[in-house]
């Protein structure tokens, strides 16, 4: 029989009103200074993005009718063979130690293997040490390192001329620019609704903390 506690946690397909507060969370979670790589890549877009495109393995998890976690997976083809991708998996402090993670990816994974997913892919920032264990624990390994580069380009000796260069370009200009500044927008109905929600969203509570 299974813990009274694993039975407590409710796993359901993420919804619109979800985004919001799943975003939030996601904030609170991958923060800069404990995990640069995964504050690099969080922002709303991967939350609505994959809602859109992946709504099927685009999960959260509930507890007395509270967010406790959410997970965001992919399915990839590559010629025979059918990878599923665990992108973003995250539970929220308040509700550490309750089997969160596993119900996640455990019902995840049962989906990805109805599609067809016959190997399972999972990347993290190598300094998270919790979620490298979690999933080595979940049975996950043959773990490989990528390397990233970063470059301050205010302090590179050619680079930061040209930034000092357009910033006097703007000021002489009245700080107007010469073409909007892009961002990435994904396709999809849902888009401007549950971008409405993360603008008008309040933050979440300092309870939610960082692991």
């Amino acid at each position: 029989m299974l813990p009274q506690e694993f039975d407590a946690v409710y796993v359901r397909e993420l919804g619109i009103d979800d985004i919001a507060p799943v975003y939030h969370l996601g904030e609170e979670l991958f923060t800069s200074d404990l995990y640069p790589y995964l504050y690099r890549c969080w922002d709303e877009w991967e939350v609505i993005g994959l809602y859109n495109t992946d709504p099927e393995y685009c999960l959260v998890a509930e507890i007395d009718g509270q967010l406790a976690g959410f997970i965001l997976g992919t399915i990839i083809t590559k010629a025979s063979w059918t990878y599923g991708y665990i992108l973003w998996l995250g539970v929220s402090p308040k509700f550490q130690r309750r089997r969160v993670g596993d119900k996640l990816v455990d019902t995840v994974i049962a989906r990805m293997i109805e599609d067809g997913a016959r190997f399972m892919l999972v990347d993290t920032d190598p300094e998270n040490d919790s979620a490298v264990k979690f999933f080595t624990r979940k049975g996950f390994g043959n773990i490989r390192q990528h390397i990233f580069l970063s470059m301050n380009l205010s302090r590179h000796e050619h680079y930061g001329r040209l930034i000092d260069y357009e910033r006097q370009k703007a000021e002489r200009a009245g700080y107007k620019r010469s073409r909007p500044i892009r961002t990435r927008k994904p396709e999809g109905v849902a888009s401007e609704v549950a971008l409405n929600a993360l603008i008008s969203e309040s933050h979440i509570t300092d309870e939610q903390t960082p692991v």
